[in-house]
């Protein structure tokens, strides 16, 4: 560059301002990277669990049981609906990620702008399909007929705005696809407090609104997302961001052809997944339920508590993910190896501090969900036996994560499939005709255990020796690094 001109980005490019940039060269700023990053994503974790659970009390209080059934028996119909988008959420985000990386703002306003198409698409699919069959699919699952007419009305007004959910959803792993959890948090925390102001105001009719009853929580969460993701788009407008809906993204809101392809070849392995983990869940319900009321109210609180404690595991395999994908994308391969050890450590030593406080206060913490000595004893010991695992569980996350940054999808995804479907399911109901309830809990480690060697065979053997792919060029030279060295 000749002397005296600016040294700022190339025409093009983005400053990696919130990602791991060119810095994290070293082991402590790895680490700093990846906590910056972990707090707010986990933070907005927990607010999601907590929205859920505020509606949920007003919906039991407020309508009683058979309100709070007919919308619960909706999640399972609605989890599986938005699967593929949660997979193409997945997708995004690689994709901007290396985008991001190689510094290519151009290829990153394409993969938005298709990227926002191809969810409007399948969010209009999607409602069509839920409004059209939605009593046939709440059939399907077993939905009690006493509560089944709640039900199809809370579903209509819930698919209904699933469109402008799947874009809200997009946009939020765009900006985590440059290493901004920030951002989304805020966002996260206007609308869990918007949909938490309106589903009383809609549930019983105040300031002269009609009482919506059950569709009111619904109606909530339609309206509090719609309204979140305007004020989005015209915060990122507003601060002039790359991932702005400028002139230029709205030329490109059509379907790229490659693009498209990537998104599908990443996406839709983990979409598959999370078909498949949702079943297993009724699976092992469905053991649990053969052992009583005592052992089905035991697992419900103890599912409670994993929820909050695997949110580090969570979030740090999706961490993984999106800066292995800036790693990549920068041609700076090398650092791989870095990012899974600082990754790793951080899990252990966050997972074992939250372990050691819940097992610390196991019962204080149960007593908020029970309250039946008996019951409590059993939870107690189920949390025991399995809570400690979810460390394991992380390992498998972050290395899934990474590979999953360079589109190496399919092993790690049919690798996760086996553990589920091949390992867990299959002992849990084995142990729990042989051992009894225990049994069922004990399958979780060993599943994990299992899935976290194959992964790392996999990543050790296959992955780690390949040259992994740049999706996007930038301005920056491709390293070709077809070994990485050994930074650990």
């Amino acid at each position: 560059m000749p002397a005296g001109q600016s040294t700022g980005p190339a025409p093009g490019t983005t400053p990696r301002a919130h990602g791991l940039g060119r810095d994290a060269t070293n082991s402590r700023s790895m680490w700093l990277s990846l906590l910056l990053f972990l707090i707010p994503l986990m933070l907005s974790n927990t607010l999601q669990s907590i929205g859920g659970t505020v509606s949920s009390i007003l919906l039991g209080h407020g309508l009683g049981e058979y309100a709070l059934a007919a919308a619960s028996a909706v999640f399972p119909v609605t989890f599986f609906l938005i699967s593929f988008i949660i997979g193409l959420g997945s997708a995004s985000s690689v994709l901007i990620g290396q985008a991001y990386g190689s510094g290519n703002t151009e290829r990153m306003k394409a993969t938005v702008g298709t990227s926002l198409t191809f969810a409007f698409i399948l969010g209009l699919l999607t409602a069509v399909v839920g409004n059209l069959f939605a009593r046939d699919l709440l059939e399907l699952i077993g939905t009690p007929a006493s509560i089944i007419s709640y039900s199809i009305g809370y579903a209509h007004v819930l698919f209904t705005g699933l469109p402008f959910f799947f874009l809200y959803i997009n946009y939020t792993t765009f900006l985590r696809g440059t290493g901004d959890a920030k951002t989304p948090f805020y966002f996260l925390l206007f609308s869990t407090i918007l949909t938490v102001g309106l589903t009383p105001v809609f549930l019983f009719g105040w300031g002269g609104l009609p009482r919506l009853g059950v569709k009111g929580p619904a109606l909530a969460m339609v309206v509090s997302s719609i309204i979140t993701l305007i004020v989005t788009i015209a915060y990122l407008g507003w601060k002039r961001h790359p991932l702005a809906l400028d002139r230029e993204t709205i030329q490109k809101l059509r379907l790229d052809p490659q693009i498209v392809k990537l998104l599908i070849k990443i996406g839709l392995p983990t979409g598959i997944q999370m078909i498949f983990v949702s079943l297993s869940e009724v699976a092992v319900v469905t053991f649990v339920n053969r052992f009583g009321a005592y052992a089905t109210a035991a697992y419900g609180a103890v599912i409670q508590v994993i929820n909050y404690v695997q949110m580090p595991a969570l979030s740090l395999g999706i961490a993984a993910g999106i800066f292995g994908a800036q790693l990549i994308g920068a041609g700076k391969q090398a650092r791989l190896r870095l990012l899974v050890k600082s990754a790793v450590i951080l899990n252990y030593v966050i997972g074992a501090l939250l372990t050691g406080i819940v097992y610390l206060f196991s019962r204080t913490i149960l007593s908020w969900f029970l309250t039946g000595p008996a019951t409590l004893s059993v939870a107690e010991e189920l949390l025991y036996i399995t809570l400690w695992s979810f460390m394991i569980f992380g390992n498998m996350m972050i290395l899934s994560g990474v590979m999953r940054s360079s589109g190496t999808v399919f092993w790690p995804t049919l690798i996760g499939i086996v553990t589920i479907w091949g390992v867990e399911v299959p002992v849990a109901y084995l142990l729990s005709h042989t051992i009894g309830l225990r049994g069922i809990w004990m399958a979780y480690p060993i599943a994990f255990a299992f899935g976290l060697a194959a992964q790392y065979t996999y990543y050790r053997l296959f992955w780690i020796n390949r040259q992994h792919q740049r999706f996007f060029d930038g301005p920056e030279p491709i390293r070709e690094e077809s070994k990485l060295p050994d930074t650990t």
